[in-house]
């Protein structure tokens, strides 16, 4: 991913596949890209899967008008972490049950293969706090749930930060469904 043009063109595909597995509604979420000099963000209330160009943020000093209202959270992930894509949704099951717990662990074997625990964070949308709560986080895994607001994911690309936000939102699905005491299954 060179430049703006092609990383809109991957955001967008993984974009159209977030939609379409109800991870995102409307023009909410964001993502962004790591670059040498800073990163590419969505620009506020752009469409996951039509993002359109997107707004280049340095590392350091003001947000640029238009980035996405979450820059200050890709900043922080960027800055403590190595990961090289984020990507933020709304899911359902990952929001309501972050209402009620700390720390979310999965159940289903995807879930505890590709985020085994996935920590619950507080914070305001868009704080520094909340920035600073979510890079905390993603220092030790590639998920985390902001309380009442979405999933932050991150990995090395668009994709690998889509399929662990899949994986999450399914995990917190089969709790869901499998009632709010859920247990780890017996092995064997």
């Amino acid at each position: 991913m060179s430049g703006s043009g092609s990383a809109s063109g991957d955001l967008a595909r993984i974009g159209r596949r977030a939609v379409a597995e109800g991870l995102a509604t409307g023009n909410v979420g964001n993502a962004s890209v790591r670059t040498r000099e800073g990163f590419l963000v969505t620009r506020t209330g752009a469409y996951l899967d039509e993002p359109g160009p997107l707004v280049f943020v340095t590392l350091d000093g003001d947000v640029p008008a238009g980035a996405s209202r979450e820059s200050l959270i890709h900043r922080a992930v960027y800055l403590e972490t190595r990961h090289l894509a984020i990507l933020h949704t709304h899911p359902a099951h990952a929001v309501a049950l972050s209402l009620s717990r700390e720390k979310i662990s999965p159940v289903d074997p995807e879930g505890m293969a590709l985020c085994p625990a996935i920590p619950v964070v507080g914070g305001a949308p868009g704080s520094q706090r909340l920035a600073d709560r979510v890079a905390d986080a993603l220092l030790q895994g590639k998920v985390a749930i902001a309380r009442g607001h979405g999933t932050f994911a991150a990995g090395k690309d668009f994709e690998e930060a889509y399929l662990v936000t899949s994986a999450a939102e399914y995990a917190c699905r089969i709790l869901h469904l499998a009632g709010a005491h859920a247990v780890r299954p017996r092995k064997g």
